[in-house]
């Protein structure tokens, strides 16, 4: 009797009850605030320092590149892999696919010198400058590429609203911290000079992040969450020399939807 009493109270307990060991991969898009920076240029003949430009990023909205091979990067984007090394504790690794446009033709102060370039040779000491095109055109758009690991910790809070059978819908809170290195494709017009435009780790960055997974079904999961943190590049590619490279350190913050799933190997 005591053995199938047992059996029994084994056979009940939900999947959605325990996660260590358990893996998970999630894929979604992303919109992007920025904090205005101060961004130094340097080369053979120039060395100059554009103060606190502005930057957006580049939404594509709702579309099927977000799901169609060799479009995935055209939208802003976030995918992550994860294990539970705990029911509460997980380890990721990931990638957020963010979009980074300085503000065309906004009005800037610049300090330092420009020799070489005509039309914009001179000495500049905090001189309000419009950034042109021709001038200047900043983006990391393919993309500001920030990929970490991250340490994690999520809890069922499933009780707060009365759900019994968590493995038909859970709902969970989790946040996390992340720690990683910039690896963007920075398209640049510089003083009228070649672009590079190529994938090249240009720094680090930092990150928290808070948000609601729901699980449906045991498997499927749904996730929204708020992400901040603080990026750090100080060796950009900006033209095809190698002696022409850009520096720049900014704060961000993210929100981001993403769907994925759960389950043991």
């Amino acid at each position: 009797m005591n053995a199938f009493a047992q059996n029994d109270t084994i056979k009940k307990e939900r999947y959605t009850a325990h996660n260590k060991g358990k893996f998970t991969a999630s894929w979604g898009g992303n919109r992007e605030k920025y904090t205005k920076s101060d961004i130094h240029f340097m080369g053979d003949d120039y060395n100059f320092l554009v103060h606190d430009a502005a930057a957006h990023d580049k939404p594509k909205g709702w579309q099927i590149d977000y799901i169609t091979p060799g479009r995935m990067t055209i939208p802003q984007t976030n995918f992550k892999l994860g294990y539970f090394i705990t029911d509460h504790y997980s380890v990721s690794i990931g990638v957020d696919h963010m979009k980074y446009v300085m503000t065309q033709n906004q009005t800037a102060n610049i300090t330092g010198l420009i020799d070489g370039n005509p039309p914009f040779n001179g000495g500049y000491n905090n001189t309000p400058t419009v950034l042109t095109e021709e001038f200047l055109m900043f983006e990391h758009t393919d993309g500001l590429n920030y990929i970490y690991t991250e340490f994690a910790r999520q809890d069922d809070i499933s009780h707060w609203f009365g759900l019994k059978n968590t493995d038909k819908f859970q709902v969970n809170i989790n946040e996390g911290f992340g720690l990683g290195f910039l690896y963007p494709k920075t398209n640049t017009t510089l003083l009228g000079k070649e672009r590079y435009d190529e994938f090249h780790v240009s720094g680090y960055g930092t990150s928290i992040k808070a948000g609601i997974n729901l699980t449906l079904f045991k498997y499927f999961t749904i996730e929204g969450a708020l992400k901040g943190g603080y990026i750090n590049m100080q060796d950009i590619r900006t033209t095809q020399s190698k002696s022409d490279s850009a520096s720049q350190s900014f704060f961000f913050g993210e929100t981001i939807l993403a769907f994925g799933g759960i389950f043991k190997l």
